[in-house]
């Protein structure tokens, strides 16, 4: 079935050769056992919280809740490693760039996933688990360029007992650290980790996009669906769910697992 469904992708990979931009989100990782977001199963993160948790107003109120909340959703990340659909994205920079394609690999998922199988043009365009920031904006460990690796944060005091007490602090200035994602309630520019201007200046030159995994819900997906409308890109989204857009959206949806279509898409490619 994968193997079919795919080529209509193949066909557009082989037929374009301008730039190559795949925008992956949590869907890509649900295979490892990381839940999504906003799908339909009772464990998508936010059917079981409150939208709330994941902003700069929480950490203003509340850094020990919500640090708490943030460093148990990153215990399960922690343990997941990649599939096969994130080994296939790596395995097609590699044919693409082999190619002298240009390509470029965008997530809104704050795991580590993509690294681990291996691919190389990446931007988190929402952050990343593994890193913790200082919520004072101007510190060197801070926004707009600094943040700190979690495994350089001693967490076991606060792990056994979250409280104002235990609540880890930055080592330059003491400001409680929060995590190093982007908040519902802040802006893609606000941090340089997120290398928003890149991801623009990709869109606008993009051949091909490719969705995989996502519902469309945020700033980054309208972003590059608007540049890919403006310049006639060949658009195409693999997920499961069914497609969440306007019919009129000239975007081909293949209705198949990543972890199924991806890899096919590469073994096409690789025969050629």
């Amino acid at each position: 079935m994968a193997g079919e469904t795919c080529e209509p992708l193949v066909e557009a990979l082989r037929r374009e050769d301008g730039p190559t931009v795949v925008v992956t989100g949590a869907g890509i990782s649900a295979a490892s056992g990381i839940p999504t977001f906003r799908g339909r199963e009772p464990g998508a993160v936010w059917r079981a919280h409150d939208l709330s948790l994941a902003t700069e107003a929480t950490y203003r109120r509340d850094p020990v809740g919500q640090l708490a909340w943030y460093l148990e959703r990153f215990a399960a990340v922690e343990t997941a490693r990649p599939n096969a659909g994130h080994h296939a994205l790596a395995a097609l920079e590699d044919l693409l760039g082999a190619r002298g394609r240009r390509f470029l690999l965008v997530t809104q998922n704050i795991d580590t996933l993509h690294e681990q199988a291996g691919s190389r043009r990446l931007i988190k365009v929402h952050g990343t688990a593994d890193r913790l920031r200082c919520g004072r904006t101007g510190c060197p460990l801070g926004a707009p360029l600094g943040s700190i690796a979690r495994t350089d944060v001693d967490l076991d005091a606060f792990k056994l007992d979250p409280c104002p007490a235990s609540l880890p602090r930055c080592p330059r200035c003491a400001t409680p650290l929060r995590p190093h994602v982007l908040f519902f309630d802040e802006y893609y520019d606000d941090h340089g980790d997120y290398r928003f201007a890149e991801v623009e200046a990709a869109a606008d030159g993009a051949a091909l996009l490719l969705f995989v995994g996502t519902s469309f819900s945020v700033g980054v997906t309208s972003l590059l669906l608007e540049a890919g409308l403006r310049h006639g890109a060949s658009m195409f989204s693999v997920d499961p769910e069914p497609l969440r857009l306007p019919s009129t959206v000239p975007l081909r949806h293949i209705q198949t697992p990543a972890e199924m279509l991806l890899p096919a898409l590469v073994s096409a490619l690789g025969r050629d």
